[in-house]
């Protein structure tokens, strides 16, 4: 999960550290417009675990979901992430193998940033430099608070934290493009389950299901029913 960064409001499946977003502007132009976009279509591998971390990826349209391809050949997301999210800066700043797949969910164009590229335009600002090692002790403490919270409470309640993280920043009526199969692997448990929590959570008023999306009535709400 390390490997999974999050820079705006669109999904927060996990933690939202805003690594890229904290950068200063003018240091964000000057990657921007010394890269290119690629562009990918549906159910097209973006990155492999494994891989050398010869940089990281900004998403700037569509979604892409990150997870693991299991030894039987299922994938297991871990995050699903939208425009304005980055992933790979950890593994591109440990050096260390990448630790999750990442496949495009629909067409999507995403921003390849080397390694070499970011590093240089980073040590000419260096407020950019404190700004990611505050934004990395965010996503530590973040993610701390996560999995205590997860790891307690009826499947319901741990749905209605995932929902309530995921939705945090997104206008009110706005939709979650979001699968149940997709919900289930986030929360670690059986499609089933996921469908009787999201049925509680409907009944409860809190929700509204779609297909392939959830609409969030109330997000203060949905926080509240998670805390039990």
């Amino acid at each position: 999960m390390s490997d999974v960064l999050h820079s705006r409001s669109s999904l927060r499946a996990a933690v939202s550290p805003m690594l890229y977003a904290s950068l200063e502007p003018a240091l964000r132009g000057e990657i921007e417009a010394r890269t290119h976009v690629r562009r990918f279509a549906d159910g097209q591998i973006i990155q492999q675990r494994g891989e050398d971390p010869d940089g990281f990826w900004l998403i700037e349209h569509g979604m892409v979901v990150a997870g693991q391809f299991l030894a039987e050949g299922t994938f297991r997301a871990v995050a699903v992430l939208g425009p304005g999210d980055s992933y790979g800066e950890l593994a591109m700043f440990s050096q260390r193998p990448r630790v999750v797949d990442a496949v495009s969910r629909g067409a999507s164009t995403v921003r390849f940033i080397p390694a070499g590229l970011f590093l240089e335009c980073l040590a000419r600002h260096p407020a950019s430099g404190r700004a990611l090692l505050g934004a990395l002790s965010v996503q530590v403490q973040e993610l701390i608070n996560l999995v205590v919270d997860m790891r307690r409470g009826t499947a319901t309640t741990r749905m209605a934290l995932l929902l309530s993280n995921m939705a945090e920043g997104l206008e009110v009526g706005e939709v979650l493009p979001v699968t149940q199969e997709e919900l289930a692997e986030l929360l670690g448990v059986t499609r089933p389950t996921a469908n009787t929590a999201l049925r509680e959570l409907a009944a409860a008023g809190l929700i509204e299901r779609g297909y392939g999306q959830l609409r969030i009535r109330d997000r203060a709400a949905l926080a509240r029913f998670a805390l039990g």
